[in-house]
């Protein structure tokens, strides 16, 4: 009897040293903010920085064609854009901070001239910014900033469409 208590005993310590390896080896695998960071390849953190100031631009420029614009259209559109790219610009902060990367955060400065002339960049950065996110859904090494890519280039291409509707009905 005295033995099969002690055999118990020292199974009951074996399966406490392994539950408490386990768990040191699951904090272990578990990365720190820098080291998340540090396995981001430049291309990476280049787009998401990137992204940011465009997405940033995207959102003051949709101001600006809410406030100024002349047509309903370019009105809806520049609405859309701030709602849109709002929300982009609210996932890519939190992808950001994630991965310990820090983003522009400066207000860009931009003015308005007219709604064919707001239009006409839209339809050319979106093609432009298109081009971006694809490449980078496509051939990025993060999965989370690759998802966001692939997710924003569906956004960004409905915008385009868009736009050059607008275009189209302002020549």
């Amino acid at each position: 009897m005295k033995m099969k208590s002690t055999f118990i005993s020292q199974v009951c310590i074996v399966a406490q040293a392994i539950m408490t390896l386990s768990v040191a080896g699951v904090a272990v695998a578990q990365e720190s903010p820098a080291a998340k960071s540090s396995s981001l390849s430049e291309k990476d953190k280049t787009f998401m920085k990137k992204a940011a100031k465009g997405g940033t631009m995207e959102v003051a420029m949709g101001k600006l064609a809410e406030q100024n614009g002349q047509s309903d259209d370019v009105k809806s559109f520049g609405k859309r854009m701030v709602a849109d790219h709002g929300k982009a610009n609210d996932e890519l902060k939190q992808i950001a901070s994630q991965k310990n990367v820090t983003l522009p955060a400066k207000e860009p400065k931009v003015s308005w001239s007219s709604d064919k002339a707001y239009i006409d960049a839209m339809v050319k950065d979106h093609e432009k910014d298109l081009a971006e996110f694809q490449g980078e859904a496509q051939n990025g090494t993060d999965p989370d900033i690759k998802k966001f890519a692939d997710d924003t280039a569906k956004m960004v291409q409905e915008h385009l469409d868009l736009a050059k509707q607008i275009q189209s009905k302002l020549k």
